[in-house]
């Protein structure tokens, strides 16, 4: 067979399989082209889950009758002109395939006025250019999508399941755009409408509608920013995980991505406070120079490349790290309560703590903590009870005890109401700390071994075992290479003497190959850390005296993630006078 140019409508078609998987693919890609366009407004109109139709309206500045032909040809695109462009691209279309492939696999019209034009022109699919009526902007309309590729349409799902697609589209671009307004339809029925945003404080309300007011509820705000990057966005409590990834959205220069290296980041950052099996829910948005970053790696533009992951890995893990390390129990009551406005969610910050009398606290180092509280004062005294009670000022977030119940839960007051504590979990938390201060206060204690231990590897892992030496001895390892595809383990950190080594250095030098940096040595001495101070907390059943409930208090106020103990369950509970008042339809 000799080699033929393909035709340009089979071109158009096989690129069509790249960029348009589904209705759903048909809709990102017009919206990002109004969003190019400065369009203020979109409606989009969606019939049968978009297989019978898919239209897009916009207010935006339109298409220029002379260059309607060319918005329907391969590769012509207002975007780019140069290299130099392609390396800085700040826009969310510029490949300029999108027009094209949608057009070779649907009844495509396209009718547009442009901003210097008298009238409006439109373009159907096969390039003819008419006179039309249309305001300022553009219409987009898609009919039977993959009426000439049946083997492509047999792939598509039921209405309803095309149409979810096109809602969770619509949801992630509507997040990424708070100052534009979206409406859609479907059947010719309103579904929703985000109207745009003219104020900060109305962020919280169009969270709310998209992401659930549940979501709104639970969410800290925060804001990082270092070495030309920045973060910023809401991340959930650890307490608000879910079954699923399904509510995770991260915005590159404002463009909506899955990327695999922040999602690994944010992972790893909530590993410490995160119910196993579970998923951190977060919006979050991340800003850097656009020469830092290839938005070119995936014809659907839903992947990007970082020219330093490691840079940009370390920063998002750091940032959401801290940003859970500084919460306090009780600190941020406000944020967490479901009653909360959702028109404060934009000023909701981390470490809101608020001034109360500093009263006597029993000091626990992390061997009397082990010790089970047994260093304690046990006996109930009338002059115990009378020590807590403040005298002037605010009480502390936690507020003081009251009583104990069913030796499990902690009853306390508070200025917003009734607090209910899980003893057990709080002290796990508090427990698992300390123990992990004085692990780092001691640095790192390592054991040689008697017989090294030998493990079988890949080229490149040996490579990264030699690269990284002084990294490995930094956390107790040494290591060596005895050749091409094989390496030495002489000594191991003393806390995981008894660990399966082999396995736990080929998840390592996977994790540094795949993105620069590894967190396992740490994960696997937290989780025997962890048991130890699952052991080594106050448990089940026992009975506290008001001041060594207190001192729990005081301590949960003062401690890093301690809004959840060490399995990401929840410490403590507020109850507000307002839902106590339901409760007993007081004010009726």
């Amino acid at each position: 067979m000799h080699i033929h140019a393909l035709p340009s409508q089979l071109i158009n078609q096989i690129a069509a399989g790249e960029v348009v998987e589904r209705p759903a693919s048909v809709i990102k890609e017009l919206l990002e082209n109004s969003l190019d366009a400065g369009a203020t407004r979109i409606d989009v109109d969606v019939e049968q889950g978009g297989l019978r139709l898919l239209r897009v309206r916009d207010n935006g500045c339109g298409v220029h009758p002379d260059d309607l032909a060319l918005a329907l040809s391969r590769h012509a695109t207002s975007k780019i002109a140069t290299l130099e462009d392609l390396e800085r691209v700040a826009s969310l279309g510029f490949r300029g395939e999108a027009l094209p492939s949608i057009a070779s696999v649907s009844r495509f019209t396209l009718v547009s006025r442009h901003v210097e034009a008298d009238q409006a022109w439109c373009i159907d699919g096969e390039g003819t250019v008419t006179p039309a009526a249309h305001p300022l902007g553009s219409s987009v309309e898609v009919r039977d999508l993959f009426f000439n590729t049946p083997a492509r349409r047999k792939f598509l799902r039921s209405e309803k399941t095309e149409f979810s697609h096109i809602t969770e589209t619509l949801r992630r671009i509507a997040l990424s755009r708070f100052d534009v307004e979206f409406n859609l339809r479907h059947n010719e029925r309103a579904v929703a409408r985000w109207r745009a945003v003219q104020h900060s404080a109305d962020t919280g309300q169009r969270v709310a509608e998209l992401c659930g007011a549940d979501f709104v509820a639970n969410v800290f705000h925060i804001e990082h920013a270092a070495a030309g990057l920045r973060l910023h966005g809401w991340i959930a409590a650890p307490t608000f995980s879910r079954s699923q990834a399904d509510l995770q959205y991260f915005f590159v220069n404002g463009r909506m991505v899955r990327d695999k290296l922040a999602t690994h980041a944010l992972r790893q950052a909530y590993h410490d406070v995160l119910y196993h099996g579970r998923h951190p829910a977060f919006v979050l948005y991340f800003e850097l120079d656009p020469t830092g970053v290839d938005v070119n790696a995936h014809p659907a533009k839903h992947e990007v490349r970082f020219r330093d992951s490691r840079l940009v890995h370390d920063f998002i893990f750091h940032a959401v790290h801290e940003a859970l390390a500084g919460v306090r129990a009780g600190r941020d009551a406000v944020a967490l309560q479901p009653s909360a406005s959702t028109e404060s969610l934009h000023s909701h910050a981390l470490n809101l703590a608020r001034p109360f009398v500093q009263q006597h606290a029993i000091d626990l180092s992390v061997r009397e903590t082990l010790s089970d509280y047994a260093a304690l004062h046990t006996a109930h005294t009338p002059e115990s009870a009378l020590a807590i009670e403040p005298s002037h000022g605010a009480a502390p977030p936690l507020g003081y005890a009251l009583a104990q119940l069913h030796g499990i839960y902690i009853l306390a007051e508070n200025s917003a109401g009734l607090v209910l504590v899980d003893m057990h979990a709080a002290h796990e938390r508090i427990t698992y700390e300390r123990l992990k201060d004085a692990q780092r206060d001691a640095r790192v204690q390592a054991q040689p071994l008697l017989v090294p231990v030998s493990v079988a590897v890949s080229a490149r892992e040996a490579d990264i075992v030699e690269a990284q030496c002084e990294w490995f001895a930094k956390l107790g390892f040494e290591i060596d290479r005895s050749g091409p595809q094989q390496v030495r383990v002489r000594q191991v950190p003393a806390l995981l003497a008894q660990a399966d080594i082999p396995s736990l250095l080929r998840d390592v030098l996977a994790d540094l190959l795949a993105h620069g940096s590894s967190t396992r040595v740490e994960e696997v001495q937290n989780e025997l850390l962890s048991t130890m101070a699952c052991h080594g907390s106050v448990r089940a059943h026992r009975r506290l005296t008001l001041e060594e409930m207190n001192a729990l208090l005081r301590d949960m106020e003062h401690t890093a993630r301690s809004d959840q103990c060490n399995h990401g369950r929840p410490t403590w509970r507020q109850l507000s006078i307002e839902e106590l008042d339901r409760l007993f339809l007081r004010g009726r």
